[in-house]
């Protein structure tokens, strides 16, 4: 395969999500702005996925002439960093729950387990594009006890129950797309879900590079109504938001490469 080839080929997975999760979506525009490294690429690959700012960052370096190799090393080097956070903020009888799919989220709670840790996870299969299924075969492959909701069904694993006073879920990780100033961009349900978790005292904390953190304002993508019904009556009116804004209000905490603290002191650390 030539390469224009190539790049138009990893350029639809982008578009399509057969790439997802935005470790995986800059790793992929990586390659193929590598493949043809032009301003052209560039502006492609950014108009492919809009509410992606580590794509950003990482062709922003590639445009400077940081290798690849270099930018690369950068994701593993944060991985371990945020296995071990996520490692020490677990606890042997844990319940966490999660939405969507996060490379980071899941890699580290992988890494959790096979260090030792007892732990069970919830998680949501994540309409229209069921991305919440892709985690649930990843944390199952690796032995972790896994029980998926349906989306609207999420309340049966985060609400209080009050006759027996007693909360299903005691953790929420949560990856993210982008970290903002006031908090941050992830997979549409994901302020649903924080706000529900604040109103039952459960912490929600990010799991997220720090790459992913802009100061631009982000368009939230809408993505093609087909997603939800294909072949829905002529002109029927349907709602597809791919993205929504998490308060910063609803977060307990963050986890990066550079450790666990405060929403307010990793902004004040990436300034």
């Amino acid at each position: 395969m030539d390469k224009q080839k190539r790049f138009n080929e990893i350029l639809r997975k982008i578009k399509t999500i057969d790439i997802q999760g935005a470790r995986n979506v800059a790793k992929a525009a990586l390659e193929a702005y590598s493949l043809l490294p032009s301003k052209e690429s560039k502006e492609k690959l950014l108009s492919s996925r809009p509410t992606e700012p580590m794509m950003f960052h990482v062709l922003e370096l590639a445009e400077k002439g940081i290798s690849k190799k270099d930018i690369l090393e950068h994701f593993d080097i944060s991985q371990k960093e945020i296995n071990k956070q996520v490692f020490n903020l677990i606890n042997d009888g844990d319940v966490i729950f999660t939405h969507c799919h996060s490379t980071n989220v899941v890699n580290a709670l992988i890494y959790s387990k096979r260090k030792g840790r007892k732990f069970k996870v919830y998680n949501t299969e994540t309409r229209p594009l069921f991305q919440g299924r892709k985690t649930a075969r990843e944390l199952k492959a690796s032995g972790i006890d896994v029980t998926m909701f349906i989306d609207s069904a999420a309340s049966f694993a985060i609400e209080k129950d009050n006759k027996n006073d007693k909360v299903y879920v005691n953790k929420i990780f949560l990856g993210a797309d982008a970290l903002l100033k006031k908090g941050i961009i992830n997979k549409i349900g994901s302020n649903m879900f924080a706000e529900l978790a604040n109103k039952n005292k459960i912490p929600v904390y990010i799991i997220a590079d720090s790459w992913k953190f802009t100061k631009n304002k982000l368009k939230l993508e809408q993505r093609s109504i087909n997603e939800v019904w294909d072949k829905a009556p002529k002109n029927m009116k349907i709602k597809n938001p791919a993205f929504e804004f998490v308060k910063r209000k609803y977060i307990s905490g963050i986890v990066t490469e550079l450790g666990l603290m405060k929403y307010k002191k990793f902004v004040k650390e990436m300034k």
